[in-house]
Parts: C-alpha cells; sequence; structure tokens
C-alpha cells in the first residue's frame, strides 16, 4: 500500500514569474489582498507556508487608487520620529498626494506575515507612481483585479 507524501518546496527550485498591476481606478483594499497572495506564493500549488514561493509583482498608476466611502477623508497614516511631540498625522488624501507608493506598501505589507519572511516577500514589490516602468524585459503579466 503506498502513502502520498507531503512535498514542500525548496527555495532553490521555486519558479517565479512577473505580474502587473494597474492601479488606475481601484480599490486600495481589494487591490492590496490580490498582490499579497501573489507575493506569499497562495496562488501556487506548491505553496509551502515557511518557504517564500512567490511571485514579482509591479504597480503602476499608484496615485489613482482610490478608497470607498468616506475613508479618503477619515483614514489616517501615523508616523513618530522617536522624539516628544514627534507624531505626524496624515489623512489619505494628503498622504496620496504626498508619497502613493508609501500607501500601497503600507496596505500590502499589512497583509503578509510579520516576520523575516514577510519582509523579504515586500522585498519583490515594486511600485510606480506613473504608468512606466523599468522592467518591460520581465514580460509581466496583468493581473485584472477588481
Amino acid at each position: 500500500m503506498k502513502k502520498n507524501k507531503t512535498v514542500f518546496a525548496k527555495k532553490e527550485k521555486v519558479e517565479r514569474t512577473w505580474r502587473e498591476v494597474d492601479a488606475t481606478g481601484k480599490i486600495l483594499g481589494r487591490m492590496a489582498t490580490e498582490i499579497a497572495t501573489y507575493l506569499s506564493g497562495k496562488n501556487k500549488v506548491c505553496y509551502t507556508p515557511h518557504v517564500d514561493c512567490g511571485d514579482f509583482v509591479i504597480v503602476t498608476n499608484a496615485a489613482k487608487v482610490r478608497l470607498t466611502g468616506r475613508k479618503e477623508e477619515q483614514k489616517t497614516y501615523f508616523s513618530h520620529s522617536g522624539y516628544p511631540g514627534g507624531q505626524k498625522i496624515f489623512n489619505f488624501s494628503k498622504m496620496i498626494e504626498k508619497d502613493p507608493v508609501r500607501v500601497i506598501r503600507q496596505a500590502v505589507a499589512g497583509m503578509l506575515p510579520k516576520s523575516k519572511l514577510g519582509r523579504q516577500m515586500i522585498t519583490k514589490l515594486k511600485i510606480y507612481v506613473g504608468p512606466r516602468h523599468p522592467h518591460q524585459a520581465q514580460k509581466a503579466k496583468k493581473i485584472g483585479v477588481e
């Protein structure tokens, strides 16, 4: 009688592809969950929780992402310099003008593991404010995010 064996992915044998997302008019949270799925490799058959088997993801037009409801005025981003009184609080509309890349990176990073593995996964995310990016040679597959 033959028993089935669990097969774990090896980090040396993982094949990575490139994916591209156009953020124009996309809802931030829905787009971030889709990107996090591709970065962690959960869309692949060889998914293993302790191995980074995800793909590279390119996000273009980062400044054109949107939120639903009244979150544009109500959602806040917080940072602190470490000094007394050094806190800075921005709402979404100011943050998207100041640094749209940080808005998307922070949304995706919140959906990845908070460990060395999660920090390694987020390095495969490439975000650009405009429609052009320097990764044309990789021939990325377009992801249709709703």
